[in-house]
């Protein structure tokens, strides 16, 4: 992570806060309601994926009667990463200067979102941290918790990143920041998705920093995690992590999939 003091960094832009969903029904209306206002001059976009309990009606509903809030019609079940990819995409092409990543489900707090906002004015991407001095977890099983801190610290240690929680979703970016990431080349899923954007991150020099959260377990509907995403970031980490020390014995350096290097903060 590079030194954001020695940089110079212009005004952030409008932002707009990327909700995924798929089959939230019971959580899209508060969650919307808490960002809404928790940071009234921000957009939301909510990008359902076609969810068959009506998700996407919901949320048509909401955008109707408030005009800050988008919905993002996707075809099918893709995974997260897809949907924050397409995401990604409409917010550039819309002119937003700022891209969370939040989750429907409520175990991130809209109320923290300010925090992030404040800290992206001085760096090129911020995390929402369950694992810095000050974050924590809140109604969380230990086999859960456990899971989380050993793949955080997994990735951590093979890809050589400085980012105690590499796995979390709760996010800030920049505009130029995603533009300098390779996104068209990231085709990983679930919570791989997350390590790969933090690893390009870093590979590329951007200034990334970590803000304590307070992350609470879904109290409606039903957790996304499944076998298949634990397995796809196990085996995607550990052939980065192979590839990226390869690379630096043969003298090619450590990232070359990663983006090439960051832009200019502000541009």
């Amino acid at each position: 992570m590079n030194d954001g003091d020695q940089r110079r960094y212009g005004p952030l832009g409008r932002a707009l806060v990327i909700i995924p969903t798929y089959n939230e029904a019971e959580n899209i209306t508060p969650i919307v309601t808490r960002v809404r206002e928790a940071v009234p001059d921000a957009d939301v976009l909510v990008a359902d994926d076609n969810s068959p309990d009506g998700t996407g009606k919901i949320a048509d509903e909401l955008s109707a009667a408030d005009e800050q809030v988008h919905v993002l019609h996707r075809q099918g079940k893709e995974g997260l990463g897809a949907a924050y990819l397409a995401g990604f995409r409409w917010g550039i092409e819309h002119g937003y200067g700022v891209l969370v990543e939040m989750d429907a489900d409520g175990s991130h707090q809209p109320e923290e979102l300010p925090r992030l906002l404040t800290a992206l004015k001085g760096a090129d991407l911020v995390l929402g941290s369950r694992w810095v001095p000050g974050g924590r977890v809140v109604n969380w099983p230990k086999h859960r918790e456990i899971l989380s801190k050993g793949g955080s610290t997994y990735s951590r240690l093979l890809l050589d990143v400085p980012i105690r929680d590499v796995t979390g979703g709760f996010r800030a970016f920049r505009k130029e920041t995603l533009e300098g990431l390779g996104l068209d080349e990231v085709a990983s899923q679930g919570y791989c998705f997350q390590v790969d954007l933090a690893r390009r991150a870093v590979a590329a020099g951007y200034h990334v920093v970590e803000v304590p959260i307070t992350f609470v377990e879904r109290e409606l509907g039903d957790s996304k995690m499944s076998r298949d995403i634990v397995v796809e970031a196990l085996w995607r980490v550990t052939a980065w992590g192979v590839g990226s020390r390869a690379g630096r014995l043969l003298g090619r350096g450590g990232h070359e999939d990663a983006s090439k290097g960051p832009a200019a903060p502000g541009r």
